[in-house]
């Protein structure tokens, strides 16, 4: 018996030695239909045009070898190559006692004519990738199954302190009293606002009161309530750096506000391309520019105090200033401007984005207008995880999570340099010293968007990242973003490593 090919010999035999076609539940698979000589392909190119149609979700698990193999009366070494093949192109993967599971899928199934032969996927054929990014991108991107995720702009998710978080909501429950469960201040509760003040001025370096703490759900928040307040006075456009990150441009149109692009280079903002926009506003990441991680220089800062002295108004993201590895803490331009800087920030960077807590610090002459905004948008947060997370602030919970993920995020960062070094070569890494992904770029080539299909083609292998042409309005050199703090440096070797072979 050959066990290694899956030939007609591994079938049943009837008494008079025929080979009996047999079948199984499962897919309803039919040995008749299998060509002569290759039983494993047919079968793991069922299973993959199953997974493909929607008929195998991920997390499916495929049927035992042996179980398999007894119902469609083949050795059971043609099941352990199938699944072999199947585990090796990344649809499945074995899962010790929990079987062998669909693990990740085609976003766009791939073309089988008739007879069966699959057709190779063309790179770029994703939907995610064959247009201009739509406003529910980053949904489907989230949503699109992957055996490796390097996608910017997560923590490390896994190292969220479950047992602190724990001990600090029995603290606060046991604490409560019966009002306390009613309505509360839309602006956040004070305990929270007192938290978020001590907070900035230990590790921004911001002076605010704890009233001129607005809680928000998040930046995304934030930038819809400023938007409503700043359209209200007249104003209508709202310059952001190019590149810059799509996600808050995104929110920024769909407010209603016009985002006119202001190139940025080795020092940040350009604020003479700033002033040509004539824009009365702009939005900032000062002190790790997204996507670029440039900081911004001493030179630029003061021309932008200038540029404000005219009436213009900075919005600061402040999305990830905390995580930083080989350079000193950037002072946050709130710190300095306070009447003429929006500051948001939130804890989607420090614990995890599920929790949706953020704040808000607005200048005087707004600041009425967007408690008002955010009184009428939900009547304030959830209050008891602000509760919590006040506690975690205070006790030197989060200070002490915040230091034992900046020694997670650069080993992980250290791989990523390291996977770039050896597997793309000539490619340039920017932002290192700071943040949770790098910005990396090419060569310029004729088409500066070919980064879409190298992000498509990595994402039909089951690598997931972000191509630099998304988050830039003008002609960029091509490149990606790649997020390092949520991987495991194995997985990110291997996604840097599979990106390589793309690229050769």
């Amino acid at each position: 018996m050959n066990r290694s090919n899956g030939s007609p010999s591994d079938r049943s035999k009837t008494p008079g030695g025929h080979t009996a076609p047999a079948a199984s539940d499962f897919l309803q698979l039919n040995t008749a239909e299998a060509p002569r000589g290759g039983m494993a392909d047919w079968l793991a190119r069922q299973v993959r045009r199953a997974v493909a149609d929607g008929l195998l979700p991920v997390g499916s698990r495929l049927p035992a070898t042996r179980v398999l193999a007894a119902e469609l009366g083949v050795s059971r070494g043609v099941i352990t190559e199938a699944y072999r093949r199947l585990t090796e192109d990344g649809h499945v993967a074995g899962r010790g006692r929990g079987g062998t599971v669909v693990v990740a899928a085609p976003l766009a199934s791939p073309a089988v004519p008739p007879g069966g032969a699959r057709r190779d996927v063309p790179s770029g054929s994703s939907p995610l990738f064959r247009a201009p990014p739509g406003t529910d991108v980053f949904d489907a991107l989230r949503a699109a199954p992957a055996r490796i995720d390097l996608s910017p702009g997560l923590p490390d998710l896994a190292a969220f302190p479950r047992a602190a978080w724990l001990r600090a909501e029995r603290s606060v429950l046991a604490g409560l009293v019966p009002s306390d469960f009613g309505y509360g201040d839309p602006r956040g509760t004070p305990v929270l606002r007192r938290a978020v003040a001590r907070w900035l001025a230990r590790n921004r370096g911001i002076a605010a009161d704890p009233d001129e703490v607005l809680v928000v759900a998040g930046t995304a928040q934030a930038l819809g309530l400023l938007a409503t307040v700043l359209q209200a006075t007249g104003i209508s456009r709202v310059a952001v750096e190019d590149p810059c990150s799509l996600g808050l441009r995104q929110h920024l149109r769909v407010s209603g506000l016009q985002a006119p692009p202001v190139p940025v280079d080795a020092d940040g903002i350009r604020v003479d391309a700033l002033r040509a926009t004539g824009a009365p506003a702009v939005l900032l990441t000062p002190a790790h520019q997204f996507p670029t991680g440039v900081v911004l220089d001493g030179v630029r800062r003061r021309e932008l105090a200038e540029w404000t002295r005219d009436g213009g108004l900075i919005i600061e993201d402040d999305y990830d200033a905390e995580h930083r590895y080989d350079r000193p803490p950037v002072p946050a331009l709130r710190s300095t401007l306070p009447d003429r800087v929006a500051y948001a920030g939130s804890v989607s960077k420090l614990l995890a984005p599920a929790l949706r807590v953020g704040w808000l610090l607005a200048p005087r002459a707004l600041h009425a207008a967007v408690v008002d905004a955010k009184r009428f948008a939900d009547l304030g947060n959830a209050a008891l995880p602000q509760l919590v997370l006040a506690h975690l602030m205070e006790s030197g919970d989060l200070e002490r999570h915040l230091r034992l993920l900046r020694r997670r995020h650069r080993a992980r960062r250290d791989a990523m340099i390291e996977a770039i070094g050896a597997h793309l070569p000539g490619a340039v890494v920017h932002g290192a010293a700071a943040g949770l992904h790098l910005m990396v770029t090419f060569a310029r080539g004729a088409d500066d968007h070919a980064d879409t299909e190298l992000a498509a083609a990595a994402l039909e292998r089951g690598v997931k990242v972000q191509p630099l042409s998304w988050h830039a309005q003008r002609p960029q050199r091509p490149g990606l973003v790649l997020g390092y703090a949520a991987s495991t440096p194995t997985d990110i070797s291997e996604g840097v490593a599979l990106i390589g072979s793309l690229l050769r």
